[in-house]
């Protein structure tokens, strides 16, 4: 099985995983960024998706399809659904999102699996800071079919406050019933790194101004 050093190691490797001085998406100025659009080959991606079938099936959730949101959890979606197959025998559909609806061909707003009224959808994202795209993610599949997002899995639980006091993630559990399950969280990185390094300092004092319960 692989563990937790050897992702934040892979990652950085990879360039994903890089530390300094950043703003994010949400404009919080933070000492460290993950972006996993700095995956780039087929060794990447395959390693990515072995991750994430482990995260997913160490979880024991049942779903009827994997979800990504376009553009990276397009492919996060579906390194993971053939790492499953790979992996573990497991034959999981997977879909994604078009970022405009298409109007000649097949159509529609979605490609690959069509959910169904009933489904149980599970989605595939890199890192959640706010939950926006989570939210936009759930009201366009529910618009589309009665379904319930029951699980959400991520590279990197950054343990960030969204709305309110609590985690991005801790809001979305509460407010959708979604349970969120990262391959690491911030902690994790901070405990990979050498005692005494700088590093820790910095990223103790962002969670500390920006962290959630």
């Amino acid at each position: 099985m692989r563990d937790k050093q050897q992702f934040i190691e892979f990652m950085a490797e990879a360039g994903v995983l890089t530390f300094g001085d950043f703003t994010a998406k949400s404009g919080r100025k933070t000492p460290y960024f993950v972006n996993t659009g700095g995956f780039k080959t087929g060794f990447h991606i395959s390693t990515l998706g072995d991750y994430y079938a482990d995260c997913i099936v160490n979880s024991g959730e049942k779903f009827d399809a994997l979800y990504g949101p376009a553009y990276k959890g397009i492919t996060l979606a579906a390194a993971a659904a053939a790492s499953l197959y790979r992996n573990y025998n497991t034959n999981v559909p997977y879909f994604f999102n078009r970022k405009e609806a298409k109007d000649h061909g097949e159509g529609g707003a979605l490609v690959g699996y069509a959910p169904k009224n009933g489904d149980k959808i599970a989605i595939v994202e890199d890192v959640v800071t706010a939950g926006t795209a989570v939210r936009e993610s759930l009201a366009l599949l529910k618009s589309i079919a009665n379904i319930t997002v029951t699980a959400l899995f991520v590279s990197v639980d950054r343990m960030e406050r969204g709305t309110g006091e609590k985690s991005a993630l801790q809001e979305l559990q509460d407010a959708f019933g979604i349970n969120v399950y990262p391959i690491i969280t911030v902690r994790d990185i901070i405990a990979s790194l050498p005692a005494g390094d700088g590093r820790i300092a910095k990223m103790e004092e962002y969670l500390a101004q920006y962290g959630g319960a």
